[in-house]
C-alpha cells in the first residue's frame, strides 16, 4: 500500500472514530461512582468500546443455517456453556482425552461476537470459519441481527443464571480484573447500580425475559437453560443441548459412557485445573484473567458476600420484574 493509501485509510479510521465519539456523547453517558462511563442504547446499557463493537457486529454480521449461538448475561456459566457445546459438536473430530479444551481456553474455542471478533471496529472474515460455527454473545435477544433471527435453522442456546449469584461474581470478576477504576469499599453503590440495571448489558431482567419469551415462541430455534439445573443434572442437560442442536447422543455413545466424560471434561473443578486457565489472559472489549473465569461456580454463594436483606429485595425485584411470564429462577439451589 502507499504512502497515499495509508494516509487515507488512516483519515477514514479518525473520521469513523470521530463520528461515534459523537453518538455517544448524543446518547448523554452516565459516570458511575466506580468510575465506569455507559450510556443507553436501545434500553440496554453499554460501555463505549462494547456499543461500537455491537455496532459493527449487528451491520456486517451474517448468519448461516447451521450456526449455533451461545447467549448470556455475564457471569452466568458462560465458559461452562461454551465448552460442553464445542465438546458436543466436536466429538466426531476429538476425542476426550483429546479435545482442545485440554490446551485452550474455552473463549477462543467459542469467541464471543461483539467483544472479541468486532472489537475495535473490525470486521472478521467470519466466513472463513469451518461449519458450523460456534459463536457466543451476551447481547440481549432485542438487539441481535435481524440475520440471526431470520435464519430459520440456526440455534440459540440461552443460559440463566440467578441474580444474586450473578451479582456476586459479576463483583469478584471486576474487582480481580481491575475494572473498577475507583472500587466501592462497600456493596451499597455496586448492589444499587446492578437492581436499577447500569451496567454492561443490563438490565438482567430485560436480558432473561427476551430469551424466555422467544423460547416459548419458537423452541425449535430458542432453547432456554437455568444454570441451577445444570448444576443439579449435568447428565440430562448434556443430552438436551445434543438434541437441540441436532447432535443428538447415539445409544451406543450413551452405554459407552460418552455423557458422563463430556460432563467430566467440562466440569468446573476440571477446566479451573488445567494449565491453560490458571494463568494468561483473554484481550477482548475487556483484558481478563483466564483464571477469572474459574472462582467457585456454586449456587447460593452469594450468601457470602450479599447480606440478608440486599437479599430480600432483589428476590423481591426478580418477582416483581418477571411477574406472570412464568419464569422464576432459584437462588437457593433447591428444587423449582
Amino acid at each position: 500500500m502507499s504512502n497515499t493509501r495509508k494516509m487515507i485509510s488512516s483519515t477514514e479510521a479518525e473520521q469513523k472514530d470521530d463520528h461515534f465519539k459523537e453518538f455517544f456523547q448524543r446518547l448523554q453517558p452516565k459516570k458511575l461512582v466506580e468510575g465506569e462511563l455507559l450510556a443507553n442504547y436501545q434500553g440496554i446499557w453499554f460501555v463505549a468500546d462494547l456499543l461500537r463493537a455491537t455496532l459493527t457486529f449487528q451491520k456486517h454480521f451474517k448468519a448461516n443455517d447451521s450456526d449455533i449461538f451461545l447467549a448470556t448475561m455475564a457471569k452466568s456459566g458462560t465458559t461452562w456453556l461454551k465448552a460442553l457445546a464445542f465438546s458436543i459438536v466436536n466429538r466426531n473430530n476429538h476425542s476426550v482425552d483429546e479435545s482442545p479444551l485440554l490446551f485452550s481456553n474455552p473463549h477462543y474455542l467459542v469467541p464471543f461476537l461483539e467483544m472479541h471478533l468486532y472489537k475495535d471496529g473490525n470486521i472478521p472474515d467470519i466466513d472463513a470459519m469451518p461449519c458450523p460455527r460456534i459463536l457466543a454473545t451476551h447481547l440481549p435477544y432485542q438487539l441481535l441481527p435481524s440475520t440471526i433471527l431470520d435464519c430459520s435453522n440456526s440455534r440459540i442456546i440461552y443460559l440463566c443464571r440467578n441474580p444474586l449469584d450473578v451479582f456476586t461474581s459479576t463483583r469478584h470478576f471486576v474487582l480481580q480484573n481491575g475494572f473498577a477504576s475507583r472500587p466501592s469499599a462497600s456493596l451499597d453503590v455496586p448492589f444499587e447500580t446492578f437492581c436499577q440495571g447500569i451496567y454492561p448489558y443490563g438490565p438482567f431482567w430485560d436480558h432473561c425475559l427476551g430469551y424466555w419469551n422467544a423460547s416459548l415462541k419458537d423452541p425449535q430455534k430458542v432453547l432456554f437453560l437455568k444454570y441451577e439445573d445444570l448444576k443439579k443434572d449435568i447428565n440430562s442437560s448434556v443430552k438436551k443441548i445434543a438434541d437441540f442442536l441436532g447432535y443428538p447422543l447415539s445409544a451406543e455413545e450413551e452405554e459407552a459412557g460418552l455423557v458422563e466424560e463430556i460432563a467430566t471434561l467440562c466440569s468446573f473443578e476440571n477446566l479451573m485445573n488445567l494449565n491453560c486457565n490458571k494463568e494468561g489472559e483473554i484481550q477482548t472489549v475487556f483484558r481478563a484473567k483466564h483464571n477469572s473465569f474459574f472462582r467457585k461456580g456454586e449456587v447460593g454463594d452469594w450468601v457470602n458476600l450479599v447480606p440478608p436483606s440486599m437479599a430480600n429485595r432483589l428476590e423481591k425485584l426478580m418477582q416483581e420484574k418477571f411477574g406472570e411470564s412464568g419464569l422464576t429462577l432459584d437462588i437457593h439451589g433447591n428444587s423449582v
